[in-house]
């Protein structure tokens, strides 16, 4: 059921990755408003990384997914392709208020950290297909760290469904100060991975598998670095805040 956008994207994991554990980020030289379209100007070309395995590390056939990445001084942007079977939504979704406990669904997820010594310590974000979302500050050395939901980013989701081709697409717009204490430039690298749950069966998909029954594993993240021209940078007004 992967369509030939993403097959050609699987077998080459184009413009995207360095190596097996390694992504980019692409300068863009304007902001986006939410886009879930894979082929819009914005997303056509942006890096890729292609999200393969179960949480162990076997195939997760059926359910290969894509992440591209793009940034600008202010923001990173990330779009999810996500290919299903079927989809396990919460009844009756808000996509005005935080929904705490979204884990329990079928949601994309990308965990960033900018700490490489105290590596307990990153950023969590969550979508779903419905639009929902949430954001939390992670630190493992506290015994509830799901309390860091409490925490507010200010980014943007949005979500669309294509029922016939079975793949949601999954958009977020997160504030690089929100993530990273220093500006945002080429060169900069982030710890990260990406998530998927999905299905009744709550299967997790995972670009670098975890190797554990959770998510939270930050020793086995990857590294995302941004590169790209900033000096054509074109001004743009700031978008408007998620909600």
């Amino acid at each position: 059921m992967i369509s030939l956008l993403l097959a050609g994207v699987l077998m080459t994991n184009t413009n995207g990755a360095l190596a097996s554990n390694r992504a980019t980020a692409r300068f863009a030289d304007k902001e986006s408003s939410p886009d879930t379209d894979p082929n819009s100007a914005f997303w056509r070309s942006a890096p890729a990384v292609s999200v393969l395995n179960d949480a162990y590390g076997k195939p997760a056939h059926g359910y290969e997914s894509e992440v591209r990445a793009q940034w600008t001084r202010d923001n990173l942007y990330f779009l999810f392709i996500c290919p299903y079977e079927e989809l396990n939504l919460k009844p009756a979704p808000s996509t005005t208020a935080e929904t705490y406990g979204l884990w329990n669904w079928d949601v994309a997820e990308v965990f960033i950290g900018s700490d490489f010594v105290d590596i307990a310590k990153y950023k969590e974000f969550e979508l779903s297909p419905q639009g929902e979302w949430i954001d939390l500050d992670i630190d493992l050395s506290k015994p509830h760290h799901e309390d860091g939901w409490l925490w507010n980013s200010g980014f943007q989701v949005a979500a669309r469904i294509d029922a016939a081709k079975k793949i949601w697409y999954g958009f977020m717009r997160i504030p690089y100060r929100a993530i990273d204490s220093r500006p945002a430039m080429p060169g900069n690298e982030l710890r990260i991975n990406f998530y998927r749950s999905q299905g009744p069966d709550h299967r997790a998909i995972t670009w670098q598998p975890t190797h554990k029954s959770t998510f939270h594993a930050p020793e086995s993240f990857g590294t995302l670095t941004l590169f790209g021209n900033t000096t054509s940078e074109k001004t743009a007004n700031a978008p408007h805040s998620r909600h």
